[in-house]
């Protein structure tokens, strides 16, 4: 797969925000009846199209939140202690007490390979991204709203599934 043009992402964004963002709530307040079937293969299809290798956009400009779990899991494979990890790492995010990476791109990302250093053992929030499969689909539509502006992923997914709609 070829590496993704995050220009072109950006702008087709811009270009259609409105009209995507509406799409998206719109079927979130008035899902069709097979919506989590639908979402199933659109995510097959959206995947043989799309490869996270090729972009890590989502680690380059935005952070996870980190779970109390995931701090202890990755400070102990890092050997360090959790409240350590937090001081260098982290910041206690103000509107909702999350946990959040202190800069940008993600301090475990390798930009040479767009690989995490810490695949194995990434925050729930990394490994869930960009939520597709998380059910019922519905619950998870303000996300990929959110998404869209950043992840070639959801962007094609939205896209599928207004062909699919017809929308």
């Amino acid at each position: 797969m070829e590496t993704i043009n995050l220009k072109k992402l950006k702008k087709k964004f811009d270009l259609n925000r409105r009209s995507l963002r509406y799409f998206i709530t719109r079927t979130e307040n008035n899902p069709p009846k097979n919506l989590d079937v639908l979402m199933e293969d659109i995510e097959k299809k959206v995947w043989k199209e799309v490869s996270c290798l090729s972009c890590a956009n989502c680690c380059k400009v935005m952070s996870p939140t980190y779970t109390n779990a995931d701090i202890k899991r990755i400070s102990a494979h890092l050997g360090m202690r959790p409240k350590d990890f937090k001081e260098k790492w982290l910041y206690r995010e103000k509107k909702d007490n999350d946990w959040m990476n202190r800069s940008q791109p993600c301090q475990f990302l390798d930009m040479k390979t767009n690989m995490c250093t810490i695949y194995e053992i990434r925050p729930a929030d990394c490994a869930d991204f960009p939520h597709f499969h998380k059910r019922p689909a519905t619950d998870y539509f303000y996300i990929h709203s959110q998404n869209i502006e950043y992840c070639p992923a959801t962007m094609l997914m939205v896209e599928k599934m207004k062909e699919k709609l017809k929308a």
